[in-house]
C-alpha cells in the first residue's frame, strides 16, 4: 500500500532555489498546501500545485495554519527557501506549527542558533533537516569512502576555487548585506566547507588571507587535508579558459593538482534529499553544524597574510 502523501508549507517561494523544492515535492508524491512570500511573482507554482494557496503576509500565511489545524489538517512539513538571516525565525515557527522543517544552507548564520534550535526540537518533538546535498552527489561518496580507507598519516593537498559572478544587483539584494546573508563564504561557500570537513575530518586550524564584499580567500587545516580556498563574485577573478568559453561560473577542487570531476548529476539531488528525508533519514542539525562554524569564524576573523599557504587566485589579489 502506497504511502499517503505529506502536506507541505513553502516559505520562500519566489526565490531562485524554491523551484528544486516544488520539484522535490510534487516528484516524492506530496502536496504543497500553503507557500509565502513578500514577492508575488509566483507563476511558476502553476506548474507543480496550482491548487496552493499562496500568501505575501506572514501573519495571513500564519493563521492560515492555524485554521488548517482546527479544521483537522496536519501540515507535515515546511521547506524554507527564505533569506539567510530569517532561516532561524522560520525553523521555529515550523516546529511550533508541529512541523519537521526542511531548511536551505545554510541552516542559521551562527553556531548558537543551531544549539537554540536543538532545545526547541526536543521541547517539540519535531525535526530541523537541512540540504546538504554534495553528500548525496556519486562522485563526493566515492572520495569519501576512498579517503576513510586510507591509513590515518595521510594528508592531502587541496585548492578549491569557486567563482561564480553576480552584477550589481547583488550588492543592493539582501545578499550583499553581510549581517543578512553572513558573506561570501556563508553565501556561496558553505557547501563545500561542508563537503570537506565531511570527507576529511574537523578542522584544526583556519586562516583567511582575503576578505572583501565580493571576494575571500583563506587557508583551512582540516585533520586529513591542508585546503588553499578562494570565493568569488568578482567577474574578473574567472580564468581565461572560463572567459574564452563564455562561462560565468568556475569551480575547481583539486587534489594533489588532480582534478575532482563532479560538475555533472546535480539535478536531482534535491529531489533524492526529500527522498531520505520523508524515510526518516536526512541531515539534520549536528551535520550543519560544523560548517556553520568554519563561516562564522571567517566571517570574524581580520585577514592575515602569514599564516598558512595562500591560494594562488589570492597571491595576485593581496596588496
Amino acid at each position: 500500500m502506497a504511502d499517503k502523501p505529506k502536506n507541505f508549507g513553502l516559505i520562500g517561494v519566489a526565490g531562485y532555489i524554491a523551484i528544486r523544492h516544488l520539484k522535490a515535492i510534487k516528484e516524492t508524491g506530496n502536496i504543497l498546501l500553503a507557500s509565502l512570500d513578500p514577492f508575488d511573482s509566483v507563476g511558476i507554482i502553476d506548474s507543480y500545485f496550482p491548487q496552493s494557496d499562496f500568501f505575501v503576509e506572514f501573519e495571513r500565511f500564519d493563521r492560515h495554519f492555524e485554521k488548517l489545524k482546527r479544521t483537522g489538517t496536519h501540515i507535515d512539513y515546511v521547506s524554507i527557501c527564505s533569506p539567510n538571516f530569517l532561516h532561524d525565525s522560520h525553523i521555529r515557527f515550523a516546529l511550533r506549527h508541529q512541523a519537521d522543517a526542511i531548511c536551505e544552507k545554510p541552516i542559521v548564520l551562527n553556531p548558537w542558533n543551531v544549539d537554540a534550535l536543538q532545545e526547541i526540537e526536543r521541547e517539540t518533538g519535531r525535526k530541523v533537516y537541512t540540504v546538504l546535498q554534495l553528500r548525496l552527489h556519486p562522485s563526493i561518496i566515492a572520495l569519501k569512502e576512498k579517503i576513510s580507507n586510507e591509513p590515518v598519516d595521510i594528508i592531502h593537498d587541496i585548492d578549491l576555487s569557486y567563482i561564480t559572478c553576480r552584477g550589481n544587483w547583488y550588492r543592493f539584494s539582501w545578499k550583499g548585506d553581510i549581517q543578512k546573508s553572513g558573506g561570501v563564504a556563508t553565501n556561496i561557500g558553505i557547501h563545500f566547507f561542508d563537503m570537506l570537513t565531511w570527507i576529511f575530518g574537523d578542522v584544526k586550524g583556519s586562516y583567511v588571507h582575503l576578505s572583501e564584499p565580493d571576494k575571500a580567500g583563506g587557508y583551512l587545516e582540516l585533520e586529513k587535508a591542508r585546503v588553499r580556498w578562494f570565493l568569488s563574485l568578482d567577474s574578473n577573478d574567472l580564468p581565461d579558459s572560463a572567459v574564452n568559453s563564455g562561462q560565468r561560473t568556475y569551480r575547481s577542487i583539486t587534489i594533489e593538482g588532480k582534478e575532482i570531476e563532479f560538475s555533472e548529476g546535480f539535478t536531482d539531488l534535491h529531489n533524492s534529499t526529500y527522498r531520505d528525508i520523508l524515510k526518516g533519514n536526512g541531515f539534520g542539525l549536528e551535520d550543519a553544524k560544523k560548517s556553520v562554524e568554519i563561516a562564522h569564524q571567517i566571517r570574524n576573523s581580520k585577514s592575515v597574510v602569514s599564516t598558512g599557504e595562500i591560494h594562488p587566485m589570492v597571491k595576485h589579489l593581496i596588496k
